[in-house]
């Protein structure tokens, strides 16, 4: 697989470049993209500036921000190394949402400078994509950028893993007939995705969600590794627990790994949870528990963040349509609603009749998921 993809790089030179929509660039043409006609466009825009979305191709351009700093497995590698990840995820754009997507991989760690590099260049993009920053980073970054921008900010690893968790649980609890405001739920990680998804979660109706970081059950007026984020999630989940991961899990229905451990949760585990249990091990490349010895253990129904298995949990099945979506709407702000109503959506796209413990999330091939999405969020509007 490595040399493959390796081979596959050097032979594309990137995966992605910019094509003109004008074929022929004959002279005539010329005076009228370029110099003396594109002037007079320029002056409609300043009559009206909201031309600018029928006049350029701002309404279907998307900036992917990143620094580098939380590379998919890899860690803190830079913004140089970022590039490739970047470029597969502005070609999907393209493929699925037929999206102008540009890596936008900064040479800067500073919080700030990322927020004002990203408010000087707003004029060009219909959309920001904030991508593999580190968090509580990349929180206090969205926060910001939210209240600055008149364009929406979406932080895909957070909000685009929030979705497609709650669409496979809400298929997944189906099949084992349970109810989600009825479950306890264990979510391993809260970083980021942990935080969008224990938000979503909340949104939904579970009553019953553990959260847990690297020391443990996140809970309320704990003081160790606390951040304001950690704060907020603890007002909003874990009645009444405490302790460790080996701990909490006794009687869970589901697990959700966001953890980037590899190897984290053991088969016995899942021996104590209740009957008919899910495992979302979630984390790419390698997740906390390998699919078979998830299915070994007893697990009922078990998802990975990996294309390489079946019930791929991954932000790539929602993010081209979403922000297609998104776009086309003119919606300004990702909201909760807009997240649960693109849950529900991602959800249905598969019918009762199809669903089964293998198949619990529809592919990112299917043709469904933007007519989906797109009514979903039009009757949100309404």
């Amino acid at each position: 697989m490595s040399k493959k993809a390796i081979l596959l790089h050097r032979k594309l030179q990137g995966k992605i470049f910019i094509e003109s929509k004008i074929s022929n660039l004959s002279s005539k043409n010329l005076q009228l993209i370029y110099t003396p006609g594109v002037a007079s466009v320029c002056k409609e825009i300043m009559k009206n500036p909201e031309s600018k979305y029928t006049l350029t191709s701002k309404g279907n351009n998307i900036a992917i921000i990143t620094d580098g700093t939380r590379l998919l497995g890899l860690g803190n590698v830079g913004a140089n190394v970022s590039l490739p990840v970047m470029e597969g995820k502005s070609a999907i754009y393209r493929a699925y949402g037929k999206i102008n997507a540009f890596p936008i991989c900064l040479n800067t760690t500073d919080k700030k400078k990322i927020v004002d590099i990203v408010e000087a260049i707003e004029p060009m993009f219909g959309a920001i994509n904030l991508e593999d920053i580190e968090s509580p980073k990349v929180l206090e970054i969205y926060k910001e950028l939210e209240k600055r921008l008149e364009i929406p900010v979406f932080h895909d690893d957070g909000q685009g893993t929030a979705i497609v968790t709650l669409a496979g649980l809400i298929n997944a609890l189906k099949i084992v007939k349970k109810n989600l405001s009825e479950i306890k739920i264990i979510v391993a990680g809260s970083g980021s995705a942990g935080y969008f998804i224990g938000k979503l979660l909340n949104f939904a109706g579970c009553k019953n969600i553990i959260m847990l970081d690297s020391k443990g059950v996140i809970y309320k007026n704990r003081k160790n590794n606390m951040t304001k984020y950690k704060r907020e999630i603890a007002k909003i989940t874990n009645p009444k627990e405490k302790g460790q991961l080996s701990e909490v899990i006794k009687n869970a229905d589901v697990f959700i790994g966001v953890s980037g451990i590899e190897d984290l949760f053991k088969l016995e585990a899942i021996k104590t949870m209740n009957k008919n249990p899910i495992v979302f091990a979630l984390t790419n490349p390698y997740p906390e528990i390998n699919p078979h010895d998830a299915k070994k253990g007893g697990a009922k129904i078990v998802a990975t963040g990996s294309f390489l298995y079946k019930n791929t949990i991954n932000n790539a099945i929602v993010f081209p349509y979403l922000m297609r979506s998104i776009l086309d709407l003119k919606i300004k702000k990702i909201t909760m609603e807009v997240l649960y109503a693109t849950s529900l959506a991602v959800a249905k796209t598969i019918s009762d009749q199809k669903l089964s413990p293998n198949n619990i999330i529809p592919s990112i091939e299917n043709k469904s998921l933007q007519k989906n999405i797109t009514k979903s969020l039009k009757n949100l509007k309404s």
